[in-house]
């Protein structure tokens, strides 16, 4: 009965996954030989998904102010500051991105087992297992059993990335201590190839230097992400039979 019900579940799951394999096909088909579409620019606060950072924060500072003075405490300088600093200010993200990985990894396993066991005498029944057993045995020669197991395997990694791009992002929150949640997102749509780079996280405003840039590499949380849409995307990824069969098939 156990058996039956893991067997309806893996036939409704394959089934299932099937049915959105078809509608995600059939969408592709009907966008045969259109470009891939590009993102309206939307407010990121009015997506259903988004949902406001908290982090722990220090108590408030206060901000001493002194009567007829032309300096506040909170002046970065004398002049007024062209940097990013108020909810959807702009300002740019560097991002320069190397990274080179080297693994090998090698293993190798070995089993012989052996058994052997000389039944000469089976409580007297030996010289009648002839009748049973469409030819004669030999009562000194009835078990005898062996296996062997060999397993290898061996994986190398060698990657290396270079990323060097500059992003334009909004600033969509401040926190209570005077950081920033930044948001940014680009499309560049080349023929039938769409490249989309996003990215998101929290800068300190001491970080964003005299031309309103920030790296990336001071950002907190940051979440960068780089791909594509288009054919050549396509082209490059599984079919979709073929990562299921990845995802199943349990040898």
């Amino acid at each position: 009965m156990r058996n039956i019900t893991t067997h309806r579940r893996t036939f409704l799951l394959m089934g299932t996954c099937a049915l959105l394999s078809a509608c995600s096909t059939a969408e592709r088909i009907s966008k045969i030989g259109e470009a891939p579409e590009m993102a309206k620019i939307s407010n990121p606060m009015t997506d259903p998904n988004y949902q406001p950072v908290s982090l722990p924060m220090p108590k408030p500072e206060h901000v001493a102010r002194e009567k007829n003075s032309l300096w506040e405490s909170n002046r970065q300088t004398f002049f007024k500051d062209q940097r990013a600093s108020n909810t959807g200010d702009i300002l740019t993200v560097l991002i320069e991105i190397k990274d080179k990985a080297q693994l090998d990894n090698e293993t190798e396993r070995t089993r012989d087992n052996s058994e052997s066991a000389d039944l000469s005498a089976f409580l007297g029944y030996e010289n009648s297992l002839n009748r049973v057993l469409p030819e004669s045995i030999d009562p000194t020669n009835l078990t005898d059993t062996g296996s062997k197991s060999k397993s290898n395997g061996s994986g190398t990694i060698d990657r290396q990335e270079k990323i060097e791009v500059k992003l334009a992002a909004l600033i969509t929150q401040l926190l209570p201590n005077g950081n920033m949640v930044i948001h940014g997102k680009q499309e560049v749509r080349v023929n039938f190839e769409k490249r989309i780079l996003e990215v998101d996280g929290v800068i300190r405003p001491e970080d964003i230097s005299v031309d309103n840039t920030v790296s990336y590499d001071q950002i907190a949380e940051a979440r960068i992400t780089y791909g594509g849409e288009g054919q050549i995307t396509d082209v490059q990824q599984p079919r979709y039979g073929q990562q299921l069969y990845d995802i199943i098939f349990p040898f």
